[in-house]
C-alpha cells in the first residue's frame, strides 16, 4: 500500500481531519489570540480577554469564525500531509544507499517546506476570512459577509494579501513541526524507551507521537510568532499592508503580543494532530509517523510516477 494512490488518500483524509477538527476545537483560544494581536489595548490578557467577550457578545461569540477556520485548516492539512509523505519519498530517495541516514534533517526540511508552500495558496483566503469575522467590531459580520465585504472592496487579491506573511509564518512553522516532530520521536525511541519501536504497543506509539508533537508545537510557536501577528494585523484592517503593519509595532511586541496563549494553543494544537493523523494511519493499516523511507519505497514511488506519466 505504500506510495500507492491508497496510502495518499488515507493521509490526505488523516491531515484533512488532524488539522481541520484541532484548529476548530481550539477556536476560542484563536479568537482571543487575533484579537489581543489586532487589538492589544482593548485585550490586554488571556482573562480580561475572556471575561470581555463573554460580557459583551455572550458564550457563542467565542466561536466565530468557526466555519472559515475549519474548512482553512482542513484543506490545508489535506494538501500538506499528503505532499510531506510525497515529497520525503521522492527526496530521500535520491543518492547512494547510505544517502538516507546522512541527510534525513535537510529531507525533513525541503519536503515539509515544499509542502507547506502549496498548502498555504489553499488556506491563504480563508484564513483571511476567519481575521476579519474575528476581529470585525462588535463581530457584526459573518462567514459570507466577510467574503463578500473582501471581494467587494478589494476583489479577490484581498482574499491573497496576505500571503506573503503567511507564508512567512507557515513555512518556518512546518519545517520546524515536522523536523522537531521526525528528531524527537527518534530520540524518545533511542534513549526514553526500553525496547524498539517495533516492539512497542499501537498504543505506546500513538503516545509518543503525541508527545513528540506536543513539544514540537511549542517549538513552532516560538519560531513563527512574528510574522503570526503580522497576519492577523494585516487581515484586520481593508488598507492594511505588510510594510504599513511592520511600522505600527516594535519589534519586541512581534515577538511577544500573544505568545503566552500561542504557545498554549499551537502546543495542545500540534500534540492532538499528531495524534489523530497517527491514529487514523493505524486504523488503516499504516505504521505511525516518525520514518524515512527506505530507498526500495523511494524506487516504488518513482515507479509509480513513471507509469502515472506512461498512462
Amino acid at each position: 500500500m505504500m506510495f500507492s494512490l491508497d496510502f495518499y488518500v488515507v493521509c490526505m483524509v488523516g491531515g484533512l481531519l488532524s488539522c481541520g477538527l484541532t484548529h476548530a476545537g481550539v477556536t476560542p483560544l484563536d479568537l482571543l489570540k487575533c484579537n489581543m494581536q489586532a487589538n492589544p489595548s482593548k485585550y490586554t490578557s488571556i482573562k480580561c480577554g475572556f471575561n470581555k467577550l463573554i460580557r459583551r457578545h455572550g458564550p457563542g461569540a467565542l466561536f466565530k469564525g468557526l466555519v472559515p477556520t475549519f474548512l482553512g485548516y482542513s484543506a490545508q492539512g489535506a494538501v500538506k500531509f499528503g505532499l510531506y509523505e510525497f515529497f520525503k519519498a521522492l527526496y530521500g530517495g535520491e543518492g547512494d544507499g547510505n544517502s538516507n541516514g546522512r541527510h534525513k534533517t535537510l529531507v525533513y526540511l525541503a519536503s515539509s517546506a515544499s509542502a507547506e508552500f502549496i498548502a498555504d495558496i489553499a488556506l491563504c483566503p480563508f484564513e483571511a476570512l476567519k481575521i476579519r469575522v474575528q476581529t470585525h467590531p462588535d463581530f457584526a459580520i459573518g462567514f459570507f459577509g466577510a467574503a463578500l465585504d473582501i471581494v467587494a472592496t478589494q476583489g479577490i487579491k484581498g482574499l491573497y494579501k496576505g500571503l506573503l506573511p503567511l507564508w512567512g509564518r507557515q513555512i518556518p512553522y512546518t519545517m520546524v513541526k515536522f523536523v522537531c516532530f521526525e528528531k524527537t520521536v527518534e530520540g524518545i525511541y533511542k534513549h526514553g524507551l526500553s525496547m524498539s519501536r517495533e516492539e512497542c504497543p499501537k498504543s505506546v506509539q500513538l503516545g509518543v507521537s503525541f508527545l513528540a508533537g506536543y513539544i514540537s508545537g511549542i517549538s513552532c510557536a516560538l519560531v513563527s510568532q512574528p510574522a503570526d501577528n503580522l497576519v492577523s494585523l494585516i487581515n484586520n484592517c481593508k488598507g492594511e499592508t505588510l510594510s504599513t503593519a511592520i511600522a505600527k509595532v516594535s519589534i519586541a511586541s512581534l515577538f511577544t503580543r500573544g505568545l503566552t496563549l500561542r504557545i498554549l494553543m499551537v502546543g495542545t494544537l500540534t500534540g492532538a494532530q499528531w495524534g489523530i493523523y497517527d491514529a487514523f494511519k493505524v486504523i488503516n493499516g499504516l505504521p505511525p509517523s516518525g520514518t524515512m523511507p527506505s530507498n526500495s519505497d523511494s524506487s516504488k514511488l518513482g515507479s509509480a510516477l513513471s507509469d502515472s506519466l506512461a498512462a
